[in-house]
């Protein structure tokens, strides 16, 4: 018995190493966000509309960059178990060539099709037209991110956790405090209101890339290489492609979905968007505890898995179940508590007011079912090389049941906007079930690092 309680002791010691410094950069991620919504409230309610619109493509594109981290991450966890280096910076290179040419294409579609790209959300003119200022500055950010993404990933995966979160303070730090600069065009700067904040963001990941490349000339084991993006090493390719593509797969699959969702409100009202832009700012706050447990526990799990002790890997994982159903409690009440001031602070019309009330009651629980899926599915499977399912059980959960219930409820049958928003929130917990049944079968626990990697020439 004190040996176990000695083993929960350690793993839950790990947990709150790994996922602090994880959750303290999801906090001023979640910061930057509200900043925006805050300044912006002060511009008025268009801009906060037509950035929450915009906004959009960076979601997309993180889910992105978010699949290809998460191949590296899980790959070159498991790896540092080993304490192969050699196959960590061959994963890095990998990911870099995927997260480049996404960041590329978006930026491009940015520099020279914004209008297009914000009219696939809304037809109002004068929402495209402030998306677009927007969108084009962030085509910027978007190629500095496909560097910054992945390496960050790969840093956290060798337990370099604390030089990340620096990373992100600085990057953050500073989009909050230009965003103010550019919004209001402080110390001399030109006014420019929603288009302020697409610059203070291309201007703060270009300095964050920048003390990337500066961690790395003073790294001693993880590097960004470009030589390495260039070279190959087939059986790595093919792992990562088989680990990282489902993972992306499922995660752009689920941001598109979450896409459409703001399509189907932005077709229905612009008082809907703009307290929905709100609801995602404080909803991010609340599920920043949920998400740094699940990538801290990927991680911490990957890394035991690598070392090959599996009876610790499911002990770990059942750590991981029970911080996630307190951290989804928490979120809960954070939502809850935080209501009353959001509602105080912001300025909407009266409708807008209405809906957002509505919103964060429903946030209060759906954080729970967010918690509990994005643990197991981007975190406990994912450790141990199981994506397939995410992918699978994502794909058919959004795009066959929440996309297509949404745009019924709110076009054909007409259903009042907060029924559209209540059916649109049941997607969490329609997958529960199978969730749940997967993580008790022990399917997802395999090792899936290689031996004799780099002989023959590979």
């Amino acid at each position: 018995m004190t040996r176990i309680k000695s083993e929960n002791k350690e793993l839950y010691g790990q947990l709150f190493t790994l996922g602090l410094p994880i959750i303290i950069q999801n906090l001023l991620s979640a910061a930057v966000s509200s900043a925006d919504v805050i300044m912006l409230n002060f511009v008025g309610q268009s801009s906060i509309s037509a950035v929450s619109l915009a906004a959009n493509y960076a979601s997309v594109l993180f889910m992105f960059y978010y699949g290809i981290g998460t191949g590296a991450t899980l790959l070159c966890a498991q790896y540092f178990g080993k304490k192969d280096f050699r196959a960590i910076h061959a994963v890095e290179g990998i990911a870099l060539r995927f997260s480049l040419l996404s960041g590329i294409i978006f930026a491009l579609a940015a520099f020279f099709v914004p209008e297009l790209m914000m009219s696939a959300f809304t037809t109002d003119a004068e929402l495209i037209e402030i998306g677009a200022s927007y969108l084009r500055w962030m085509g910027i950010a978007y190629i500095s991110w496909a560097v910054i993404e992945v390496y960050v990933s790969v840093l956290r995966s060798v337990d370099r956790v604390r030089i990340s979160m620096f990373l992100n303070i600085l990057a953050f730090s500073l989009n909050i405090v230009l965003n103010a600069v550019f919004i209001f065009g402080l110390f001399g700067a030109p006014k420019l209101g929603a288009a302020g904040v697409g610059l203070a963001t291309a201007l703060s990941r270009l300095i964050e890339l920048l003390a990337c490349v500066i961690v790395s000339v003073n790294s001693k084991d993880v590097k960004i290489v470009i030589k390495e993006i260039f070279e190959s090493n087939k059986v790595l390719f093919g792992d990562f492609l088989n680990l990282a593509i489902p993972a992306m797969i499922n995660d752009v699959s689920w941001g598109l979905a979450f896409s459409m969702y703001s399509v189907i409100m932005g077709h229905m009202s612009s008082d809907m968007v703009a307290a929905n832009s709100i609801v995602v700012v404080v909803r991010n706050a609340a599920t920043t505890f949920c998400f740094g447990i699940a990538s801290a526990g990927g991680i911490m799990l990957g890394n035991i898995i690598g070392e090959g002790d599996m009876e610790k890997a499911k002990k770990a994982g059942h750590t991981l179940v029970i911080a996630t159903i307190g951290a989804g409690i928490l979120g809960g009440i954070v939502v809850a508590a935080a209501s009353p001031f959001v509602l105080h602070m912001v300025s909407l019309s009266e409708t807008a007011m209405g809906y957002l009330r509505f919103m964060l009651l429903i946030n209060v629980y759906y954080i729970m079912g967010q918690a509990v899926n994005t643990t197991l599915i981007a975190g406990v499977f994912r450790a141990g090389g199981d994506t397939k399912f995410g992918m699978i059980c994502d794909t058919i959960d959004m795009w066959c049941y929440s996309v297509p219930l949404g745009f019924l409820a709110a076009f054909v049958f007409k259903a009042p906007p907060m029924v559209v928003y209540f059916l649109l929130c049941t997607d969490e917990f329609v997958k529960w079930p199978w969730v749940i049944r997967r993580y008790r079968s022990r399917k997802w626990l395999n090792n899936i690092t290689r031996d004799n990697l780099f002989e023959g020439g590979e």
